[in-house]
């Protein structure tokens, strides 16, 4: 698939993106909040970095792996850097050496980023893969251990505490605010920690915790606490109890199509994954396609001791027999965390891998067929209504060409001056402000529009359309299916006055376009209805009163105390606030009382 549709639907989730090459090498790993607007940003800018364009023309693909958080998304960047080492995160260098971090011999110990050759004053711990991997660790190892990183000179020349002390970022021992005892202890855990030994560290801090509450010492015991949650919080989300191999595998299914994402985990470490589409596994119970694949997947390979499953399943004795491994459905804490990677992905693959389906220009041919059109669909429309109890109406116009979303040219309506809760209505005002302006401005009409909704809003779309001109554009009402069950929906089309119900399979790629064309009005509807709600509720009754602005509102309010107060006022009593006379004090009471 094209890079650039791969990115119309990008997931926004936080997570980590690889970069490949034509000959499907990893050349760069990075990690994103979000991942639409971080790979996006690659594509579509010219760069100032003669690297950077360097590594964008030579992109020929990529592919995420979705994290829960931002956290996890550093750290398994930290590790695909480590297994791939891919030449642009590596080599664009300048031939520097590799990073390190480094534990000074001094009195008070110093801890800081190293590039060169080593010597014997100081402790090194790596390589590390990229320079910004060691100072995230760097940052991170202050917060919890707070030992210096300051310079020597830095640290002689200090008679009070800097502000790292201040902010809980440093000890300062410079001033003597921790004992040599305590502060060796620090380094010590830290040295452990860095040395990949996070079970001993955690041991250590609990026993030196339970001493110093035992000896009275509780503020030590306070700070030895939240240096045990945050040792015990970085185990949880980055390493596994495991020493085993453990493969992750995790199924999702939409529109009746299953996708399957396997993690391989050795050692506590992701080192891979890939991503399977099972063939002949439409409309199939989603444990049943996991309880076949699992055989088929791993009988002659190289099964590893456990696998972690996403679904529980009935036969999952029989398959770890015939498997000889380990079939684990209810994972802990640590294992939840690769699991949980596992999900996401394969909902992320699998949405890429349907879009791509229908996407593809055969997908349109079939629903120019289906809806016996006379021209290929080139440019499609859909509308939506949205509203809560009446409240706040809007409507949505989305706009796709060659099956992709054109988001710039997404049009929202706020629609007045009808009954609160009139779909209809507010369908046939939609329709007619959207294609009576297109025909002023004698701009191109679409070749088909959706109608998200069933033959009552059809009906007033193919009004309005009669009432102004227009009979050669393919109107399609999508109705709810059977149970409002999504896959079911039912295509309405009206030809010489009789209506005709069109059912498609679940997995049916026009289908499946069109179910993608009508979330996403709906998606933008929503959207702009929320928005729309929230600035009526954050507006001001009394703003709306000619006359009163928020000077004056403000005046009102802190004059009686609210607005409650204010609408219990007399035209006398509001006439005593400073900027108010009386023609505006009656508007108000006449405003607020009416």
């Amino acid at each position: 698939m094209p890079i650039k549709e791969k990115l119309q639907f990008l997931t926004t989730n936080p997570g980590v993106y690889q970069m490949f090459d034509k000959q499907d090498q990893v050349i760069y790993v990075g990690k994103a909040k979000n991942l639409k607007n971080r790979v996006s940003s690659y594509f579509v800018k010219t760069h100032e970095q003669n690297k950077t364009r360097v590594l964008v023309a030579n992109i020929k693909d990529f592919k995420v792996i979705v994290t829960a958080t931002e956290t996890q998304a550093l750290l398994l960047e930290s590790e695909l850097i480590k297994q791939y080492m891919p030449r642009y995160n590596i080599l664009l260098k300048d031939s520097k050496s590799y990073p390190y971090i480094f534990i000074s011999h001094d009195k008070h110990p110093r801890v800081g980023f190293y590039r060169g050759k080593k010597h014997q004053s100081a402790q090194y711990f790596g390589p590390y893969p990229s320079a910004h991997v060691v100072r995230d660790s760097l940052n991170l190892l202050k917060k919890i251990f707070k030992v210096r990183q300051c310079t020597n000179s830095t640290y002689r020349s200090r008679s009070r505490p800097c502000l790292e002390y201040q902010i809980g970022l440093c000890s300062a021992p410079c001033v003597n605010k921790i004992s040599d005892e305590n502060y060796q202890s620090d380094v010590l855990m830290m040295s452990l920690f860095l040395s990949g030994k996070g079970r001993e560290t955690l041991e250590k801090v609990s026993k030196k915790m339970q001493f110093a509450s035992q000896n009275l010492e509780f503020e030590l015991a306070a700070r030895l606490r939240d240096q045990l949650i945050d040792l015990r919080t970085i185990q949880e989300q980055h390493t596994s109890s495991a020493s085993n191999d453990l493969d992750v595998v995790s199924i999702a299914q939409q529109d009746g199509v299953s996708g399957i994402e396997v993690l391989f985990i050795r050692s506590g470490k992701q080192i891979g994954q890939v991503f399977i589409l099972p063939k002949n596994s439409n409309n199939q119970d989603i444990k049943q396609v996991l309880s076949a694949f699992l055989p088929l997947y791993y009988l002659g390979k190289n099964t590893p001791k456990q696998i972690l499953i996403s679904h529980k399943l009935s036969d999952k004795k029989t398959i770890a027999s015939v498997l000889n491994t380990h079939i684990i459905d209810t994972p802990n804490k640590d294992k939840k965390y690769y699991l949980n990677i596992a999900n996401l992905t394969a909902k992320e693959n699998l949405n890429q891998s349907l879009l791509s389906r229908f996407r593809k220009k055969s997908t349109l041919v079939h629903l120019q067929v289906i809806l016996e059109l006379g021209k290929f669909p080139n440019y499609i429309e859909c509308f939506d209504i949205s509203h809560m109890m009446g409240e706040a109406t809007v409507a949505s116009c989305v706009v796709f060409e060659k099956g992709v979303p054109k988001v710039s040219q997404y049009c929202q309506f706020d629609i007045k001056n009808i009954t609160p809760g009139d779909d209809y209505a507010a369908m046939n005002q939609v329709v007619y402000r959207r294609y009576s302006k297109l025909l002023k401005d004698k701009k191109p009409l679409p070749d088909i529009i959706f109608i998200d909704g069933g033959l009552g809003q059809l009906n007033q779309a193919i009004m309005v359309m009669n009432s102004i001109g227009v009979d050669d554009v393919q109107l399609v009402g999508i109705a709810k299916g059977e149970r409002r069950k999504a896959g079911l929906e039912t295509l309405i089309t009206v030809k010489d006055d009789k209506v005709n119900k069109i059912n498609l399979p679940p997995h049916d790629p026009a289908l499946m376009l069109v179910n993608h064309i009508r979330d996403e009005s709906h998606r933008f509807a929503i959207k702009n209805h929320r928005k729309k709600r929230a600035s009526k509720r954050t507006t001001s009754i009394l703003e709306s009163i000619i006359g009163v602005g928020k000077l004056r509102r403000m005046a009102l309010l802190n004059y009686f105390g609210g607005l409650q107060e204010v609408k219990k006022a007399s035209i006398h009593e509001i006439q005593k606030v400073s900027g108010i006379n009386l023609a505006l004090a009656t508007k108000i009471v006449e405003k607020l009382k009416g």
